[in-house]
């Protein structure tokens, strides 16, 4: 696979000298057009062995190019902090928005590829990690990113003297360390695993781009080239960079039953047994939000259902539970500009809770398959293509630690509009009802099949789907605190099969 990248390549300096500014001219030009148009993010990775030239590489881009709009992160090893998040949280926060430039020194591949070279993790642990990877960057494309990856190579005896170089030249001497040269002595483990890695995410979407890095002409000519190559070719694509997905299906059958309508909205709960139950629960939640074991935990509680279904009332008998200090609430409407410009999981991971925290979500990532598809603001291919993407974001959360427990609540058309009603007469209440309410029954069989759908699609058996019957609020409360409940007591008592794996 590094076959190519040990030939020997090397550009003298009077050419090197006679390209560079029209280079420089045409990358700025470009990332003019970028910026202007925000056509798309560029997310570029830079990769490789030591010495190999990837700090003098970003530097060079850094000069050729405006660095006002380039968002450089340099990824080591995760810190505390960062490890009381999920793997891949410190990267969501990164991701440059349309009409600017990432470039990450250090990503995703870093740490599997230093655990897997260290003997610190089995074969598979690496091979689903790719697998996990792949489905990344496939979601970030079809959000219109453009990725770059590049992996600088150099020989084995050219690292050292590279190394070396590198030393003598007061200028470079501060990049190479002792770890620097420990690492030659895994040259070949490294080699074996960055060709398997190189291997299976050289995606069709995102392939990786070896450069000799022997040069230091030759390597940044070939990388300046390379990325202005790509932004014209983006420029000039009017194909559909979304992936070839199956139209949509509707299931039809000969009677009405479907998750929802098999749903008994006749349950209900006295007022007397509801304060005993209310004060039970609150009380159990209270004691396992304050559980040892949550310590190595963070709690998502995501609330959908139908608009009046009683998500407000229910977060607030979660909440008189919880320390104030301990849980944030999330309410999703519209997307923000700075949202817009983004993939459209961005603005839930910014609000991931980190270990020993919760979050909880008045609306979810779910939008994408319903308000969404209902009226249309995306493709097809994008809201088909949603139902896997959640359910990986929700696996890779269940992966490093996160309990995500999500809710339906029900209601019936006619009490749905009694409540709307209610909401006009009550001062305190108006605020909550409003125009798009009402045009949403409307559109209430498109939704209704939506949620069939989502349900079907999306209830797993790691974040499975709650369906709650609200027809009567009280029955509706205490449904959802004991299912909170009863979730956190199977995973808090049972630590050994949900120890975070980082």
């Amino acid at each position: 696979m590094f076959e190519s990248a040990e030939l020997g390549h090397k550009i003298d300096k009077k050419a090197f000298n006679e390209e560079v500014p029209r280079l420089r001219a045409a990358l700025l030009e470009t990332q003019l057009e970028l910026l202007q148009k925000a056509a798309f993010p560029v997310i570029i990775l830079i990769s490789g062995l030591d010495g190999a030239g990837k700090g003098e590489t970003i530097n060079i881009l850094h000069e050729w190019m405006d660095p006002r709009f380039i968002m450089t992160c340099a990824f080591a090893a995760p810190s505390g902090d960062e490890r009381e998040y999920p793997f891949m949280w410190r990267f969501w926060h990164a991701l440059p928005p349309r009409g600017r430039v990432g470039i990450f020194s250090g990503s995703w591949y870093s740490e599997p590829i230093a655990r897997q070279v260290a003997d610190d993790q089995p074969d598979e642990a690496l091979s689903q990690h790719m697998d996990q990877i792949n489905r990344f960057e496939a979601m970030l494309v079809n959000e219109g990113a453009l990725i770059l990856k590049f992996w600088f190579h150099l020989p084995k005896d050219g690292q050292r003297k590279r190394l070396k170089a590198l030393e003598k030249d007061p200028r470079t001497a501060w990049r190479v360390t002792k770890e620097s040269w420990a690492r030659t002595k895994t040259y070949d483990k490294l080699q074996q695993t960055a060709g398997h890695v190189l291997r299976v995410t050289n995606t069709p979407w995102a392939p990786w781009i070896v450069v000799e890095g022997t040069d230091d002409r030759y390597r940044s000519l070939t990388v300046g080239k390379i990325i202005l190559d790509a932004m014209r070719k983006r420029f000039a694509e009017t194909l559909d960079q979304n992936f070839p997905v199956a139209p949509p299906i509707t299931l039809k059958t000969t009677d009405s039953l479907d998750v929802l309508t098999a749903l008994d909205l006749t349950k209900k709960l006295e007022k007397d047994d509801y304060k005993t139950q209310l004060a039970k629960w609150q009380g159990r939640l209270s004691e396992l939000a304050r559980h040892p074991a949550f310590a190595r935990h963070a709690l998502i509680l995501a609330f959908e259902g139908m608009d009046a279904a009683g998500k407000g009332g229910a977060i607030r008998r979660i909440t008189a539970a919880l320390d104030a200090r301990q849980y944030q609430i999330v309410p999703i409407a519209a997307p923000t500009e700075e949202e817009r410009v983004q993939p459209y999981l961005w603005r839930f991971w910014r609000h991931v809770p980190h270990v020993g925290r919760i979050t909880i979500f008045d609306r979810t990532w779910y939008g994408r398959v319903l308000v969404e598809r209902v009226e249309e603001f995306c493709s097809n291919a994008d809201w088909l293509r949603a139902y896997a993407e959640i359910n990986d974001f929700e696996n890779e959360l269940y992966d490093d630690g996160v309990i995500v427990i999500k809710f339906w609540l029900q209601i019936s058309a006619q009490e749905q509009l009694r409540r709307f009603k209610e909401r006009e007469k009550v001062e305190f209440k108006r605020f909550k009802i409003t125009e798009e309410d009402w045009r949403n029954r409307e559109k209430s069989k498109d939704y209704h099949t939506a949620v069939c759908d989502m349900v079907d699609r999306t209830s797993t058996g790691k974040s499975p789907w709650i369906l709650i019957e609200a027809e009567d609020k009280n029955y509706a409360r205490i449904r959802v605190l004991s299912a909170v409940c009863e979730r956190l007591e199977t995973i808090l008592n049972a630590p050994e099969a949900r120890k975070r794996q980082r």
